[in-house]
């Protein structure tokens, strides 16, 4: 995917952002795990996959962001109480995994190289964390709210929102003003062309992220339902079973290994995504 021109761009950052990303942004909106999810065709097996990979993210993106607070290419943008997941996230995977969740929420390939990034850009080109935390924050107060009234239908959770702490934000009155500050806070920073170019790249990049993660869920959904479905050929039964053996290792976060319900996808299938090559959780509908 071509980069649009810099003399093409709007002036406001976060316009410019939301200009540049549009078609990735469709792209990840229309993954089929988010159609399904959007649909109400979700599981709870799935959703407690999706707080799983939005922990690692949001772990990764806050510690790199506290590391950067005081810096000023993104210090504008740091507001912990009102919008930090970290703590919320901790109490829904206790809801969905119980209180020895810090064992047993995986840790998969498309998790891992999401984190990676974030971490790679926060010790490295911290001025590209305006991009990920725009993806994520802003997704999360847009869209995230539509997904949290859908996961509360689908899958019957209590009203009074257990499981569901990631999707609150009990310290921002109005979503609506409280992006408004947040895009004017973003289009106060200071930065040269070149620096503005690569925070709209990394932006894409971070779409792109989610997009390697949602597609990688929906793989291990996929091949959940065809392993447990049954068959009264026997070779089709063993032909299962070695799919199951197949399967590629994952890592819980305390590195025990365990049987892979994932799988890479196929190499043609990655070329083709991250040719205009990430991201809750944002796993969310990032209608900025």
């Amino acid at each position: 995917m071509e980069s649009p021109h810099l003399d093409s761009m709007p002036q406001d950052l976060s316009e410019a952002l939301k200009e540049a990303t549009k078609e990735v942004h469709t792209q990840a909106e229309n993954a089929e795990f988010m159609r399904n999810f959007q649909k109400g065709q979700l599981t709870r097996k799935g959703f407690k996959l999706v707080m799983a990979s939005l922990f690692h993210i949001y772990e990764a993106l806050e510690e790199e962001i506290e590391r950067n607070k005081e810096n000023p290419v993104f210090t504008p943008l740091y507001f912990p109480e009102e919008l930090h997941r970290r703590a919320a996230l901790e109490q829904d995977l206790a809801f969905w995994y119980g209180p020895r969740w810090q064992e047993a929420i995986p840790y998969t390939p498309a998790m891992r190289h999401y984190v990676q990034r974030l971490h790679e850009v926060g010790r490295t080109e911290p001025e590209l964390l305006v991009a990920h935390a725009y993806t994520r924050y802003l997704g999360d107060l847009s869209g995230g709210q539509v997904l949290k009234k859908i996961a509360q239908k689908a899958l019957d959770l209590p009203s009074s929102g257990e499981g569901l702490a990631f999707f609150t934000f009990p310290n921002i009155a109005s979503a609506t003003k409280f992006k408004q500050l947040y895009r004017s806070r973003m289009n106060s920073l200071e930065m040269t062309p070149t620096v503005r170019q690569r925070v709209i790249e990394e932006a894409k990049t971070a779409f792109l992220l989610n997009i390697q993660l949602f597609e990688e869920l929906q793989e291990w959904l996929t091949r959940k339902a065809e392993d447990q479905r049954p068959s009264q050929e026997p070779g089709l039964r063993q032909r299962a079973g070695s799919r199951v053996q197949d399967a590629t290792p994952i890592e819980t976060p305390r590195g025990k290994s365990q049987l892979s319900i994932l799988s890479r996808a196929p190499l043609v299938r990655w070329v083709l995504t991250l040719s205009f090559l990430v991201a809750t959780v944002a796993m969310g509908l990032y209608a900025m």
